[in-house]
């Protein structure tokens, strides 16, 4: 999207989620995070699928682009309050 080359499978796994609803997305994003944060390059993507689910979801599915919105704040808090040094670099270059 916009230029960036995909790492991961985030989008295709919430597009996924997306057909079974909210519990869903929050058990994909569960298991998403646990396994992935530690990933600077993963984690930034994973933040910015979130925020592409939201705005993808905001015209046909209000409530869960309501559940997206919830967890891309989540996980940019996490990220600014625990990425350092280089690795938030990266991520303030790559969500920018």
């Amino acid at each position: 999207m916009f230029g960036y080359k995909m790492k991961t499978t985030f989008m295709q796994d919430f597009d996924i989620a997306n057909a079974f609803g909210e519990k869903a997305v929050r058990d994909t994003y569960k298991r998403a995070f646990k396994e992935w944060k530690d990933n600077v390059e993963y984690i930034t993507e994973f933040n910015m699928v979130l925020n592409w689910q939201m705005w993808k979801l905001v015209e046909t599915n209000e409530k869960l682009a309501r559940v997206y919105n919830e967890l891309w704040q989540e996980n940019r808090d996490w990220c600014f309050e625990n990425l350092k040094g280089e690795d938030l670099q990266y991520y303030i270059r790559t969500t920018d």
